[in-house]
């Protein structure tokens, strides 16, 4: 039988074209509709889009706000509705405009310093 923690944690594989791999954990408490999205809807692909110390790309699953933050932490992972892009914070950076958050980088943060504009992404599931 599945634990409690099992439904609401999700292992997903961010592939780095040329660059490598990084994972994470998207959470489903911290915007349930959000997650659950995209979480239907992967694979997702996409061409990376680097703003100050941040990677974004955009992706296919259109959500509105939910529980939005306007601050976040280095190694968050997030959706931005204004772009309807998934967002990773590798540095200080904060966000353009109000993001979902939904989860956090577990391994490969730094990976994300070398991604360049243009660079294809992969979000799987693991």
């Amino acid at each position: 039988m599945a634990m409690a923690g099992e439904l609401s944690r999700f292992k997903v594989r961010f592939l780095l074209d040329g660059v490598g791999t990084a994972t994470g954990e998207l959470v489903r408490f911290l915007a349930p509709r959000t997650v659950e999205a995209l979480m239907r809807a992967m694979p997702l692909e996409g061409r990376a889009a680097v703003w100050r110390e941040e990677v974004y790309f955009q992706t296919n699953v259109t959500i509105g706000a939910e529980k939005e933050k306007t601050r976040v932490e280095r190694g968050t992972i997030a959706y931005w509705p204004l772009g309807s892009a998934v967002c990773v914070f590798y540095g200080n950076s904060q966000p353009y405009s109000p993001v979902n958050v939904i989860g956090r980088i577990a391994e490969g943060l730094d990976l994300f310093r070398e991604v360049k504009q243009g660079t294809r992404i992969i979000l799987k599931s693991l």
